[in-house]
């Protein structure tokens, strides 16, 4: 097993886009992907926090504007920690695909999802393709 971890060694972004398509979802890309969504784990809870701690703040603005201010940077923060929430999952499901050893890979096509897509979001889980066609039906159904 350890010599299998020695073996990984770490890509930057550019080694990863030049490498031949045989090299796709090799160990070292994998380990590339783990460390990157861990790193974004790790800082969109450190952004939750921040985002909690500015709402738990008493507003002490006595002035009208200062505290209508304060309640907009607020209501702000609360969707920013909505929407950051609702990332952590999807990193998590991501770890666990890297895990399974199908991360990558569209869920719905089994194709590859694309090292520049993935680069963008990691947590990508369909190919462009498939993902346009998902967003023309959704758009339809809004319509």
């Amino acid at each position: 097993m350890k010599d299998a971890e020695a073996k990984i060694r770490e890509l930057s972004e550019k080694e990863i886009l030049e490498a031949p398509e045989s090299d796709y979802m090799n160990n070292d890309q994998l380990e590339f992907f783990r460390r990157k969504l861990v790193e974004l784990y790790d800082s969109t809870r450190v952004r939750i926090q921040e985002a909690k701690d500015q709402m738990s703040t008493p507003i002490s603005e006595s002035d009208p504007n200062d505290r209508a201010t304060c309640e907009e940077e607020s209501s702000i923060a609360l969707r920013i920690v909505e929407r950051e929430q609702k990332l952590l999952p999807k990193i998590q499901q991501s770890l666990a695909r890297i895990r399974l050893g199908t991360y990558g890979y569209c869920l719905e096509s089994d194709e590859p999802i694309g090292i520049p897509r993935l680069l963008a979001r990691p947590t990508a889980e369909y190919c462009a393709e498939v993902k346009a066609l998902q967003e023309i039906k959704e758009h339809q159904f809004k319509g």
